[in-house]
């Protein structure tokens, strides 16, 4: 049978993307969820472990916390992490990896260090018990553990996926600064659309936002092609209900009636983003033109449009700012009815697209601090044109 028992469980997100993520876990009825900054928690069951895995497009990691203990020393870390009977977990046949993060914390100021010193509590109770210790690997480890410090406070979790959640194994190639899947996932939840109407992806790169497009139109899980999971290691992983849930995520399909399309001006680019598309099985879904947005013909008269277009990094001033004009001209002209949303890390070159957004949603891509404009565009003319609803 199943185990029903609830625990706690946390969720990592990108910064921007913690409401997306609240609504995902309502609707896996997930219970005493408490949204903080990038993470979110709630309490599940084994059974609901599993899909959050599966389900959650806009989840980094989730995390099963196991542990907590105050530390403001490297002696009184290392004392809080051998507080837990590792082998309940783990065997000195398997291997570990510890990811390790600190925030507001006076002593706690490397990462690295930080988890070196958890990793050696962990082995040398192995060793001190066995005579032997696991090894260490930091790519595909046995069992990944999570040590999050604030201030003074830790908390030890284990990291039920394994590898980040946003390698959803469908890019097989991919252009340069790709657009990370998770982020990619959150836009498009951020504009409302599930399939409803066409969704059309200008500059489309790698095609990253036209096939989590596609996956969220269809109801297929973000992460149904991944190999493996963190919890398939756990002592107490059952295989039974994990491959009942994968199987239903199956019966759960459904038809798409619109259009998914997208453009990119680089040859090279649209080679890649077909070998991405083909190997998840979306050929004859996606249509993927190589055009230049401003030569780009739309024949949908209703339309979600997401653009990630270049930020101007590597472009003259003078340039930039024409290709944003360029931008917001060709919305005002061929996608009347429509909903557009740009993405965007330079302020200025925003100021060039010519129309007043509706909305403005802080993000981040990378590193980078972004904002997410949306634009409401109206059919015909209108006093005010192109105001916000």
């Amino acid at each position: 049978m199943p185990n029903t028992t609830t625990f706690p469980l946390t969720v990592k997100t990108l910064p921007g993307l913690e409401d997306i993520l609240v609504e995902e876990l309502t609707q896996l009825n997930a219970q005493n969820i408490q949204k903080g900054s990038r993470v979110v928690s709630f309490e599940g069951d084994q059974a609901l472990l599993y899909r959050a895995n599966l389900h959650l497009r806009t989840a980094l990691r989730i995390l099963k916390p196991i542990h907590k203990f105050t530390a403001t020393n490297e002696d009184q870390l290392y004392k809080g992490v051998q507080e837990v009977d590792w082998s309940a977990y783990t065997s000195v046949k398997d291997t570990i990896a510890i990811d390790s993060t600190a925030a507001h914390s006076d002593f706690f100021n490397n990462d690295y260090y930080t988890s070196l010193k958890s990793k050696d509590a962990i082995v040398d109770q192995f060793r001190d018990k066995t005579g032997l210790r696991p090894s260490v690997d930091t790519e595909d480890p046995s069992l990944r553990i999570n040590l999050h410090i604030h201030q003074d406070q830790c908390t030890l979790s284990l990291d039920s996926s394994g590898q980040s959640l946003h390698k959803r194994s469908y890019r097989l190639n991919h252009h340069q600064a790709p657009l990370n899947e998770v982020l990619a996932a959150g836009m498009i939840l951020l504009t409302g659309w599930h399939g409803q109407c066409d969704f059309i992806n200008p500059m489309s790169g790698s095609a990253t936002l036209l096939i989590e497009a596609a996956m969220i139109a269809q109801n297929i899980p973000p992460n149904l092609l991944r190999e493996s999971f963190g919890f398939e290691y756990w002592r107490d992983f059952d295989a039974d209900l994990w491959e009942s849930i994968r199987q239903a995520s199956y019966d759960q399909r459904k038809e798409f009636p619109h259009q998914l399309i997208g453009c990119d001006v680089n040859k090279k680019v649209i080679r890649s983003a077909w070998d991405n598309i083909e190997h998840i099985g979306f050929k004859d879904l996606i249509q993927l033109k190589h055009k230049p947005f401003e030569d780009f013909e739309n024949t949908s008269t209703e339309a979600t449009i997401v653009i990630n277009p270049p930020y101007g990094m590597r472009m003259d001033k003078d340039d930039i700012e024409d290709f944003y004009t360029m931008m917001g001209d060709k919305l005002k002209q061929d996608f009347q009815g429509c909903d557009a949303w740009i993405l965007s890390a330079n302020k200025d070159a925003m100021k060039s697209v010519g129309l007043r957004p509706s909305r403005k949603i802080a993000l981040f891509n990378g590193s980078l601090p972004c904002k997410y404009h949306k634009y409401e565009m109206y059919r015909g003319s209108k006093k005010g044109k192109y105001m916000v609803k």
